[in-house]
């Protein structure tokens, strides 16, 4: 009978413990967002390497909460202890209280909170932005030097959030997390939340990460609202050659540059134009090709799995998430804007020698805003080929963004 009793006790025990007793109604919401990302990364490809690890993440902490829970210490009586264990003396600390002597006996946490530190410590996005920089060649940048101008004016959208943001209720250093999201780079967010509202870590990461996944199709109608078939099937002339030694020197000067205006930007800066000198010196090929591909998946994993591990079901469906859910869709939309419009500027102003379509690259998400300029411009000319012009204030666009996460870093933090 005793036996039985235990059995049926056991049975009882798994059945309180699984998901469909313990987990809460909102993580089955979240389950089903996540399955509904993972088919758009197979199916229909949306940035696939971004988007999968983020939905994966998602699915598995709404299904098991624990795979990110924090680790803990239980304290227990010393003799109770030795009762339980036969006299054995555990491997713990000892701490005296009220005259009784405690065992401090560590609980472990989950997986994905481990993994989890590089996100919360900010050392994740300066690692990606050194794979980026060995992935870029910023020679479009520099063979058009304008194209600085269109990827500061794509940065609109993170400094008008942050004031919409305010007018919200939102404190002035977490409206500067969310404005950050604007500038489609997911590294960057994280790195500037992390320093002005780790609180909101989760769903700002979330966010951007999510947008930056999504730019092929928040993009293109407001590229197309804004802009006229004639101007989209502008064809640009070819750029000019860059030599070796500009390739060289532009990520030594640009680091000096903006490290002495703004040092809270030089440790994404500077990783990305490590990566980049690594890159163009053709001396450390071994470490270049090693940061553009073994590093660079490697934290892309961990940074994807447990950015959407963030996104439980009891903490991602609230008001205040879905406000900077919002404003984050909000603030790449008006980047976006930002940027045409600004090419349309240059159109008018160079006599119809620039594609205002460029000017959506001037967001941060390398090089998917380039292509999407490129793929817009071909529906309309299909002997436009524009993705080299577009990498220039793409490339801008992730120095631009990187501008200012120091200063918003450098002024709320």
């Amino acid at each position: 009978m005793d036996i039985f009793n235990k059995f049926i006790e056991s049975i009882g025990g798994i059945v309180q413990s699984s998901g469909f007793v313990s987990n809460d109604w909102r993580n089955y919401i979240m389950i089903g967002i996540a399955c509904v990302l993972i088919y758009l990364a197979i199916k229909k490809q949306f940035e696939p390497l971004l988007l999968l690890p983020i939905a994966f993440g998602m699915l598995l902490v709404n299904l098991f909460p624990a795979i990110m829970a924090q680790p803990e210490t239980t304290l227990q009586l010393v003799k109770d202890y030795m009762a339980q264990h036969g006299g054995a003396v555990g491997n713990y600390s000892i701490i005296n209280l009220n005259g009784a002597a405690y065992y401090q006996i560590p609980k472990v946490g989950g997986l994905l909170y481990y993994l989890y530190q590089g996100v919360k410590l900010g050392i994740y996005p300066p690692l990606i932005f050194l794979g980026i920089g060995a992935m870029t060649d910023f020679g479009p940048l520099i063979s058009n030097p304008k194209s600085f101008l269109l990827g500061a004016a794509a940065q609109l959208g993170i400094f008008t959030t942050f004031i919409g943001a305010i007018f919200l209720g939102f404190t002035a250093k977490e409206s500067g997390a969310i404005g950050i999201i604007g500038g489609a780079d997911g590294p960057t967010a994280i790195f500037v939340t992390s320093k002005l509202a780790p609180h909101l870590l989760g769903p700002i990461a979330v966010a951007a990460y999510s947008y930056m996944a999504l730019v092929p199709i928040i993009q293109p109608p407001i590229m197309k609202a804004l802009t006229t078939k004639k101007e989209r099937s502008i064809v640009m002339e070819q750029l000019r050659p860059v030599s070796k030694l500009e390739k060289i020197l532009f990520p030594i000067i640009v680091t000096i540059i903006v490290s002495l205006i703004l040092p809270d930007a030089c440790p994404l800066i500077g990783m990305l134009m490590l990566g980049n000198l690594m890159r163009e010196s053709g001396v450390v090929n071994r470490i270049s090709n090693t940061a553009q591909n073994e590093l660079m998946n490697i934290i892309t994993i961990f940074l994807g799995t447990t950015v959407g591990a963030t996104a439980t079901g009891t903490v991602f469906l609230s008001m205040q998430t879905i406000g900077i859910i919002i404003l984050g869709l909000l603030a790449f939309c008006v980047g976006t804007a930002g940027g045409v419009l600004f090419g349309k500027i240059m159109c008018w102003a160079s006599h119809g020698k620039v594609n205002p379509l460029i000017g959506s690259a001037g967001v941060s998400a390398v090089p998917m805003a380039a292509r999407v300029s490129q793929k817009v411009g071909q529906e309309e000319n299909p002997a436009n080929f524009l993705l080299m012009h577009a990498m220039g204030p793409n490339v801008a666009g992730v120095i631009g963004s990187a501008v200012a996460a120091g200063v918003l870093i450098s002024i709320l933090g």
